[in-house]
């Protein structure tokens, strides 16, 4: 697989800002059948770092209202930790 069709998008939030500047962590949206090791593959492709661990997760739908409708689909999420002292810049400038 493509390792742009493996990486969906960055996760942009308060607490994955946080992660980056204190703990080297990034959160990306991920492709649903990717592995850990697709991942950080794709990741060292895209982003030119060495990844020292990827965490996955899928994340579940949101449902609300009062029919009980799906606002959001399930999505699955990877929490990649890359080696000290290299950052990405894919919050700057946001």
């Amino acid at each position: 697989m493509n390792p742009y069709e493996i990486i969906i998008r960055p996760v942009d939030t308060e607490k994955t800002r946080y992660q980056a500047s204190e703990l080297d962590q990034y959160a990306f949206e991920v492709h649903p059948g990717a592995n850990k090791i697709e991942v950080k593959q794709a990741i060292e492709a895209i982003y030119d770092v060495d990844v020292v661990k990827v965490n996955t997760m899928i994340m579940p739908a949101k449902i609300g209202g009062r029919r009980r409708t799906m606002r959001h689909s399930p999505w699955k999420k990877a929490l990649v930790t890359i080696a000290e002292g290299q950052r990405l810049d894919v919050f700057e400038g946001v």
